[in-house]
């Protein structure tokens, strides 16, 4: 009897400490990047806390890994990106976080795959990528007064279901509210609160996260280059996704511009917000990219060795209505950019914007060259927005708009002689609304 009491008692206390542990888990594990020989895997916890992650192939189940350990600060949001560099390419790893050396159980999939080596061996591997844009997530103590702006929180339990190999968040990824705009304080608590909703976080560990902003995790409503605390989102964003790298100097100190490759695919991973001019600015040159983005965005696309060349930007660019801040309203800085593509005879080139509270996909036919495809995927849990019907468009395909909430799905499959990307719209529950395939051969 009294052997049972001491384990009873040794029970409840691992219990007492497993639970105490799980508790201060605040959102993650994500996964991050994922490249032949490390991946990232990103964790927040809710006050300082010891993490690291334990990992193994699945198809050698003995052979487990440990990642560095770090310590979560405050300073830093409670963040943690955890680097694990003991895999090899083409692999499929499971993995599982520890706090303060104490085992996360979790209740969903933690795994990720790294990257293949298929490049002069065999053909490009097939894969899909996840994408959206506009996620609000509702806090009425801040939020304006009524009905709440954001709903249908499920539709990341939906994509998820899709097995993605890659989610491409396109911006407004969270809404900055008049709350937090000013300080620190504000803005890492709303990156917190849009990161830490439960339907949100089986999606988060089992598929790569990859991410652009756009104005509302930059700032305000249309906010731009003066924006006083860029500095803190630019570091709040950095803090909070996975992404490889973010702009250019070494220290990574301007925008948050970077690129990305999966198979024969290369993301180029556009800031439309760090350099953006004032709209209401006459005088000077007005841009969205600013010249250094701009020209190593050219120099990049024209060094590219991918087939698909996927360029990840906030607001729309072919979109041909002067509208809210559409490519359209910089039209030399946009002609430019067009006029360096079509010279510098870059195939295989097509957009994927979001922004704009609906669904469209945008076409620009153009001379002795294929045409330039622009595919906007929004909202996924953001209010909907009517604005399309007064939008003359001209270079939106016909039956591809959708005003309603929505996620997209991008299918890269086929072999050399027949690659294709495969592009479907999906309601939150699953349903397909939209699909549309785009040959490479037609991209040439």
């Amino acid at each position: 009897m009294k052997i049972y009491r001491l384990l009873l008692l040794a029970f409840c206390f691992y219990s007492t400490v497993t639970f105490a542990q799980k508790s201060l888990l605040q959102s993650g594990p994500m996964v991050g990047y994922c490249e032949m020989t490390e991946a990232l895997i990103w964790v927040q916890t809710k006050k300082e806390a010891k993490v690291k992650i334990e990992y193994f192939a699945i198809d050698n189940p003995q052979n487990v890994f440990v990642s560095s350990s770090l310590d979560t600060k405050k300073e830093d949001g409670y963040t943690a990106k955890l680097i694990l560099d003991k895999i090899t390419e083409g692999k499929m790893y499971n993995y599982t976080l520890f706090i303060n050396n104490n085992k996360i159980n979790l209740d969903y999939e933690t795994t990720f795959s790294s990257k293949e080596l298929w490049q002069w061996r065999k053909e490009a591997p097939d894969f899909s990528v996840a994408l959206g844009s506009c996620t609000y997530i509702n806090e009425p103590d801040v939020d304006r007064p009524g009905k709440g702006y954001g709903d249908n929180y499920s539709i990341f339990r939906t994509i998820n279901n899709k097995k993605p190999n890659i989610m491409l968040w396109l911006g407004d990824n969270t809404y900055l509210r008049e709350a937090d705009f000013d300080s620190k304080t504000g803005i890492y608590h709303r990156f917190t609160h849009s990161r830490s909703i439960s339907d949100l976080q089986p999606l988060l560990a089992r598929t790569q996260n990859i991410a652009i902003w756009d104005d509302h995790d930059f700032g305000p409503n249309d906010s731009d280059r003066s924006y006083t605390y860029k500095y803190v989102t630019q570091k709040a964003f950095k803090d909070f996704w996975g992404n490889k790298t973010y702009g250019l100097d070494f220290e990574q100190r301007e925008g948050v511009f970077s690129t990305y490759s999966w198979g024969d695919v290369q993301f180029f991973l556009l800031d439309d917000r760090f350099f953006k001019s004032p709209n209401d600015r006459k005088t000077g040159e007005k841009t969205i990219l600013g010249k250094q983005q701009l020209e190593w965005f050219i120099d990049a696309l024209a060094s590219s060795t991918a087939n698909f060349k996927v360029v990840c930007i906030g607001g729309q660019v072919i979109n041909s209505a002067e509208k809210f801040e559409n490519y359209a309203n910089y039209s030399n800085e946009r002609d430019y950019l067009l006029s360096e593509i079509q010279k510098n005879k870059v195939r295989g080139v097509f957009f994927l914007t979001g922004d704009r509270h609906f669904s469209e996909l945008s076409s620009l036919k153009r001379e002795n060259t294929y045409p330039l495809y622009d595919w906007t995927v929004s909202p996924l849990t953001s209010g909907v927005a009517k604005s399309a019907l007064d939008e003359k468009n001209t270079n939106r395909v016909e039956g591809s708009l959708f005003m309603e909430q929505n996620f997209g799905m991008l299918y890269f499959s086929g072999d050399r002689k027949n690659r294709q990307v495969k592009m479907v719209l999906y309601n939150p529950e699953g349903k397909e609304l939209w699909d549309k395939v785009l040959l490479l051969n037609d991209l040439k």
